[in-house]
Formats: structure tokens, sequence, C-alpha cells
């Protein structure tokens, strides 16, 4: 697969990651946004594993 594409993919995924989990620490834990927020870190999660496996298997 493409280099290029890959670290596209990552760089989205830890975006992901990231933003979901910091939205997550600012969210009151009884609301939607909360679940949300770390239910998009967990996807970033995903995605990264994902991402380096392919990369894994690639070589």
């Amino acid at each position: 697969m493409n280099p290029e594409a890959l670290r596209g993919a990552f760089r989205i995924a830890v975006f992901l990651t990231v933003c979901g989990f910091a939205l997550a620490l600012v969210q009151p834990r009884e609301s939607a946004e909360f679940v949300v927020s770390v239910c998009s870190g967990l996807i970033g999660m995903v995605m990264i594993a994902v991402v380096l496996i392919v990369i894994r298997i690639s070589r």
C-alpha cells in the first residue's frame, strides 16, 4: 500500500484519538457529548491498530 496514504490515515487516527479523549476530559460525565467523545477516541485507537497491522503485513 502507498506509504503516503498510510501516513495520512495514521495522522487522522491520532487526531481522532487525541481530540476525542481531550474533549472527554472537559465534558460532564452524564452528557451525550462525553459518550461521543469517548467513542471517537476509541474509534481512533482502533484505526491506529488497523493501520499498524496493514503496515506490518505490507512489509
